[in-house]
């Protein structure tokens, strides 16, 4: 299998992450985001029309979606991290559903108005990043409340959820989404880093691409 994606991203992070964890092997193939190697017509067509990654290839079937991807692969190696009870699977879906629309959307806004108008030297939209900060709040704290005396999001032990709502935390130093306000959030998070290897070699990867590039292009966020 392969998967095509930036080793700058966070949506690839979390496919990546999700594989180690499972023990599959996947073929990376690296896209170069910021040449728009996404953007071709070649990609368009026979990848992702929408020209994002991360895509996985496995023989003649192409998925796309970071989310759907992980749970493709952990349904191919019948894996823990979708749940391991139907209820479990369940909530890992719920969380996984909320993660994409409450959350990572605007963590994603934030990224572009931030770090991506800053590298093409364009004016950052104040009221986006206003709106974005306060989905993202919103959002931050019903997490928050989730995760007193929790170490994970659903049951007792690690899940794709997990995986899905950590994105944010991918660029955290750089697009500077208001996590660091909520003290749960940030508790199980640095758990993660703690007690999730390939959580931590995984932000290793996309610090040294992002932070790479930056200073490559001479930008100082």
């Amino acid at each position: 299998m392969k998967i095509y994606g930036d080793p700058g991203s966070g949506s690839l992070r979390r496919v990546t992450t999700a594989a180690r964890i499972m023990g599959v092997d996947l073929e990376r193939v690296k896209v170069d985001l910021f040449k728009g190697e996404s953007q071709t017509d070649d990609f368009k067509s026979r990848l992702n029309p929408h020209g994002l990654t991360p895509v996985l290839e496995d023989g003649g079937f192409v998925l796309y979606e970071a989310s759907a991807i992980n749970l493709y692969l952990a349904g191919k190696v019948n894996s823990p991290l979708a749940g391991t009870t139907e209820t479990e699977r369940f909530e890992v879906l719920q969380w996984m559903f909320w993660s994409g629309e409450q959350w990572r959307i605007f963590a994603t806004a934030l990224f572009d108005e931030r770090v991506g108008k800053t590298v093409m030297g364009l004016p950052k939209d104040e009221a986006v990043i206003a709106f974005a900060e306060g989905k993202m709040r919103a959002a931050a704290r019903v997490l928050d409340q989730h995760l007193e005396g929790r170490r994970f999001m659903v049951g007792d032990a690690l899940t794709l959820a997990d995986i899905d709502i950590a994105g944010p935390f991918s660029q955290i130093d750089r697009s500077k989404p208001p996590l660091r306000d909520y003290p749960n959030l940030m508790a199980w998070h640095d758990n993660l880093l703690e007690s999730v290897p390939a959580w931590a070699e995984t932000k290793a990867e996309v610090d040294n691409r992002i932070d790479t590039f930056l200073a490559g292009v001479g930008v100082t966020l």
